[in-house]
């Protein structure tokens, strides 16, 4: 690939980091899905052919990433009795809108991975159903599910 790597970092950051929150959750583990991200991209990205998508091909290895790191979390746990630190939130995108973060998280899997993929990720349903298996309708049907389901939520917090 002969395109600058820092132009990818910039250019698709974001976009990888909320992936990384949608499957994951707020949180360092998030942070640590988008930062391995990176790195191996950077190690695969003189190998990478010109036609390829960029972005698509980082939301894959994102998704990858994550799942890495959900399967180490569920292989440990450490109890602590120190508080952690507390986070901080400046220059962090996507941190002013944290309740919708929880709100995403708390949907069922499959919803959160349509959403995640096809709205933050920017995927069409055929990629994202590569990703997460299934059809492309089904995918569709599991977004407009998750989507539907945020909708109430919201709804139920605007009334008096």
């Amino acid at each position: 690939m002969n395109r600058p790597f820092e132009r990818a970092v910039e250019q698709y950051g974001t976009t990888v980091l909320r992936v990384c929150r949608a499957v994951l959750g707020a949180g360092a583990d998030a942070d640590d899905a988008w930062s391995e991200t990176f790195l191996s991209a950077l190690k695969a990205w003189p190998a990478l052919d010109e036609g390829t998508n960029i972005e698509a091909w980082l939301v894959h290895v994102a998704k990858r990433k994550a799942i890495d790191l959900t399967r180490a979390r569920a292989r440990q746990a450490i109890p602590t009795d120190d508080l952690p630190e507390s986070v901080s939130t400046e220059g962090i995108p996507g941190t002013e809108n944290r309740d919708v973060w929880t709100d995403v998280a708390a949907l069922p899997e499959r919803q959160r991975l349509a959403i995640g993929y096809h709205y933050l990720g920017r995927l069409t349903h055929v990629e994202t159903a590569e990703l997460i298996g299934g059809t492309p309708d089904a995918v569709r049907r599991a977004a407009a599910d998750g989507l539907k389901s945020l909708r109430k939520t919201y709804r139920k917090r605007d009334e008096p």
